[in-house]
């Protein structure tokens, strides 16, 4: 294995989801591809074409040449249309086109990544066409995988994996985008401190302090006297955070405490997934 040490972590958490998601797919039988999942818009089959398509990507293949329909109401942004087409086209696959298609694409990737002698910072062609460092976009691969395993287990009834290696990578990305979602979006008071307090197969206690100029930093220190404090658990901190529940939908498994309309304003943008 030529793999960087500081990416074998993220090609290690890949292998553990993506090998997860062919576990739970190859036995369905064909009305299960159907199934809605908690990912807006998408099924079962939806979920595995968008994780081939982008794992098609990050092996270099050219985007399909598609036309999207008119009428996917989840679909509006560019963003959202880049990301359907790899879906969209593959609507119509069968199970077992399906299937083979995805191992295949593993097989593929894997021979990719033991052959990666690159450096984390190594410069490579990423979504939407864009220059992303490698280490970035095998970081990002991991995150995707894990959170789309996770919407399969909903979808199909068959939880786990909530604390695999995905889950602590998921944690970590999920953690950074929380100074903006308190600083900037909910607009939490200057020189004041919001703790979350997060329990299960995963926990941590975090504090985003907000400075004089409004800026949030992510610390690991405990605050006295916060602003507000949030208490939940890791599959309730995820979800939330990866736009598949509400809050109002979870709001008995938080305990929030503080001045009510910040803590709704956090809440309300709590979701840092696209």
């Amino acid at each position: 294995m030529s793999l960087h040490p500081t990416l074998q972590p993220y090609a290690d958490a890949w292998t553990h989801s993506i090998e997860a998601i062919s576990e739970l797919v190859t036995p369905l039988v064909e009305g299960e591809w159907n199934r809605r999942t908690p990912c807006p818009g998408w099924s079962v089959r939806d979920i595995v074409s968008h994780v081939i398509g982008l794992e098609c990507e990050m092996l270099g293949d050219p985007r399909p040449i598609h036309t999207l329909p008119r009428d996917l109401y989840h679909v509006t942004n560019e963003q959202q249309r880049y990301m359907e087409m790899q879906v969209d086209v593959r609507r119509h696959h069968t199970a077992p086109e399906m299937t083979s298609e995805l191992e295949y694409t593993i097989i593929r990737r894997n021979r990719q990544l033991r052959n990666e002698s690159r450096e984390p910072g190594a410069k490579i062609r990423g979504l939407y066409g864009r220059e992303t460092a490698l280490e970035v976009a095998m970081r990002t691969r991991a995150f995707d995988v894990w959170v789309h395993e996770q919407d399969l287990r909903t979808a199909l009834g068959v939880p786990g994996n909530i604390d695999s290696p995905g889950a602590h990578i998921a944690r970590d990305m999920l953690l950074s985008a929380l100074p903006k979602v308190v600083a900037r979006d909910a607009g939490a008071p200057r020189s004041s401190a919001i703790v979350f307090d997060v329990h299960g197969p995963i926990e941590f206690l975090r504090t985003i302090r907000v400075d004089i100029n409004g800026r949030g930093t992510l610390e690991t220190s405990p605050a006295l006297g916060p602003a507000a404090t949030f208490a939940l658990d890791w599959e309730t901190f995820f979800r939330l955070a990866c736009g598949r529940v509400t809050p109002e939908s979870v709001s008995d498994r938080i305990k929030a405490e503080g001045d009510p309309g910040l803590t709704a304003a956090i809440l309300r943008h709590f979701a840092v997934t696209p």
